[in-house]
């Protein structure tokens, strides 16, 4: 393992998007992203990407260079094409334009189409939360995941994300897949030789699997068995049927960079919580600090706590597998 700073961590990604056929402002975009999900700890979202991300933008599976374009279709309803361009600039458009809507509707909604991989779901509802507004977002994914009974991947592993603010505290964030983990976790582990816990996938030929390479070409264990296979059934209809993206068993892989676009489709829904007459937008944060504090004084941790310590260790530097950053910095050249 290295330890690198942040800031050389952005701009080592960035340099590496860069040089493989994509623009300066969404390679700043991107990098800022992964070093963000590197720095929470969550690596399957993070330097891990990078050479995937890379060789997509090479063979053009992701348009480098498409800048995200909005519509207002609907008073309450944005709708922003990604240009089958790398989501992270949609979501910036969205969460720039989404809260000055839902300040004016109390309720509103982005669609995000012709989409690709969006990192930490997590993190783009924090931001939502940075501004105030109450936050969901679900998006689907390329198939790993059977219908329970089934054995056939048909969803994705679709995580589903939620951030409200809470009075002089960060945001509650909660941020799952609906797999029993997110697949990039075991791309990762692939990537670095590494076995991973039974109960997490099975092989192709439908048996649990410890085997990284083997759970990758086989399919994704859901959380909670058959609910989790709803919920991933119920993020197909909000990330996809609606918005008119793929369904996940249309979608291209985003680790390969053969194929069509992954096309896939991501849906935010947003509130403000001072829209109902009986609450303020400060009683409600108020509110939310009584029931953080009612959870952590039984003992409990609030869910998404913990980043707030992996950002202020990140001050000193981030441990990077050495591999990753190394077939980062070949890239850049």
């Amino acid at each position: 393992m290295t330890i690198i700073s942040p800031e050389t961590l952005h701009a080592g990604i960035a340099a590496a998007l860069e040089a493989s056929s994509t623009s300066p402002e969404n390679a700043q975009s991107v990098a800022a992203a992964l070093t963000r999900a590197e720095i929470d700890g969550k690596k399957g979202h993070g330097l891990s990407r990078v050479p995937s991300y890379a060789g997509q933008a090479k063979s053009g599976k992701v348009k480098g260079f498409a800048r995200p374009e909005m519509s207002l279709p609907k008073p309450g309803v944005l709708a922003i094409d990604a240009g089958h361009g790398f989501a992270y600039p949609a979501f910036d458009l969205m969460l720039e334009e989404l809260p000055k809507i839902t300040r004016d509707q109390g309720i509103a909604m982005a669609g995000v189409y012709r989409s690709h991989h969006y990192g930490v779901a997590g993190h783009h509802v924090e931001k939502a939360a940075d501004q105030g507004m109450v936050a969901l977002l679900f998006g689907n994914t390329p198939a790993a995941m059977a219908p329970w009974g089934g054995k056939t991947p048909l969803f994705g592993t679709n995580p589903i994300a939620f951030a409200a603010p809470i009075k002089d505290q960060p945001p509650l964030v909660i941020d799952l897949a609906t797999s029993k983990v997110a697949r990039g976790n075991i791309m990762a582990a692939s990537q670095r030789g590494e076995d991973i816990p039974e109960g997490w996938a099975l092989d192709a030929d439908g048996n649990p699997t410890t085997d990284a390479k083997s759970a990758l070409g086989g399919t994704m264990v859901p959380l909670g068995d058959a609910k989790g296979a709803a919920l991933a059934l119920m993020i197909e209809v909000l990330a996809a049927a609606i918005t008119g993206a793929g369904f996940g068993y249309q979608a291209t892989s985003f680790f390969d960079a053969e194929g069509d676009y992954p096309n896939v489709g991501q849906m935010m829904m947003m509130i403000d919580p001072s829209a109902m007459p009986m609450v303020s937008g400060d009683d409600f944060a108020a509110r939310m600090a009584d029931m953080a504090g009612l959870i952590t004084d039984d003992g409990a941790r609030l869910p998404g706590s913990g980043r707030m310590a992996k950002r202020q260790a990140a001050e000193h530097g981030i441990e990077v597998n050495d591999a990753a950053w190394q077939a980062a910095l070949d890239l850049a050249g």
